[in-house]
């Protein structure tokens, strides 16, 4: 694997290999790897020649300073798992190699319109704009053929596609399904700053999703906004933030299943001081390998 920390370097590279003929997949990450991330690499190898992963902790997307201090930075496990994905290039810049102007956002060419309004952006008002311009500031750097994010940031990857079609961009986004651990709690980097006990009441947050898409046959989605609700409610150490149901392509709530053919539940809430997000799709022309998940209530686990 190599590594580079200057963009100029990086590009000189890239340049060279991209004149053979050789494609260039990458996976923007902040670090903290867990198998969820490594799973972008792999998809990454299977499509294409050439994997990048950039490890970049992005002061600009984190709306609490304190957040931004508590993000954990594990940088020697990371350069060990990506080694053993058999990743290809490491880009590990520095604040001042992404920022060298300063680091205001300013997205005035972006219109992320109703996408940024809702959920995560009414909840952590500037993210998007700070994910949104370093994930430009990235793909500038990198110019890849292809750009791998996971579903778990399920409304991320919609704002990082509605920036590429306003910006005519070639670049093929692929969003890879959320990664799980046995308990069904999604993968995050967050989750290391949770007990082995607080673990096992956060994947409840899995179940009651998995429940959610149960209900869809029988249920209005106000009804199974409000069950998921209560459930969440009902958990002691939970406090909810948001729980909706959306039309994947808008974000926008959704009042009937006729409304669209891909509704997706989402979910943000906090659990011992750790604020941690999640998905489910509900139904979808094409559903991906997450929406085949089987919950059984006898032993509480996934297939």
């Amino acid at each position: 694997m190599l590594l580079f920390k200057r963009i100029s370097q990086l590009q000189k590279y890239l340049e060279s290999q991209r004149s053979s003929g050789q494609s260039i997949g990458f996976a923007p990450t902040m670090g903290a790897l867990h198998s969820g991330h490594i799973s972008l690499i792999s998809e990454a190898k299977k499509r294409g020649d050439l994997t990048v992963c950039s490890i970049f902790v992005n002061p600009t997307q984190f709306n609490d300073p304190k957040d931004l201090e508590k993000y954990p930075r594990t940088i020697d496990s990371d350069i060990e798992l990506l080694q053993q994905a058999q990743t290809d290039i490491l880009f590990l810049p520095e604040v001042g190699d992404i920022y060298p102007n300063g680091m205001a956002t300013d997205n005035a060419a972006f219109d992320f319109g109703d996408l940024a309004r809702v959920m995560e952006g009414v909840m952590r008002p500037g993210h998007f704009a700070g994910m949104a311009q370093v994930v430009n500031l990235l793909l500038e750097a990198v110019g890849p053929d292809t750009l791998y994010m996971g579903q778990k940031d399920f409304q991320q990857v919609a704002i990082v596609r509605r920036m590429l079609l306003l910006q005519q961009s070639a670049i093929e986004l692929v969003m890879c399904a959320t990664v799980r651990e046995q308990s069904g709690l999604a993968m995050s980097s967050r989750n290391s700053r949770l007990s082995p006990e607080e673990r096992v009441i956060a994947a409840k947050i899995s179940h009651i999703l998995a429940a959610a898409a149960t209900q869809i046959d029988t249920h209005t989605p106000e009804q199974v906004q409000a069950k998921a609700i209560k459930s969440i409610e009902d958990e002691p150490a939970f406090r909810l933030e948001y729980f909706e149901i959306v039309d994947a392509s808008t974000l926008q709530s959704i009042e009937s299943w006729h409304q669209t053919d891909y509704a997706v539940a989402c979910v943000a809430l906090w659990v011992a001081g750790v604020r941690l997000i999640d998905n489910m799709v509900l139904y979808a022309p094409m559903p991906p390998s997450e929406a085949n998940i089987e919950y059984d209530d006898d032993t509480e686990a996934y297939y």
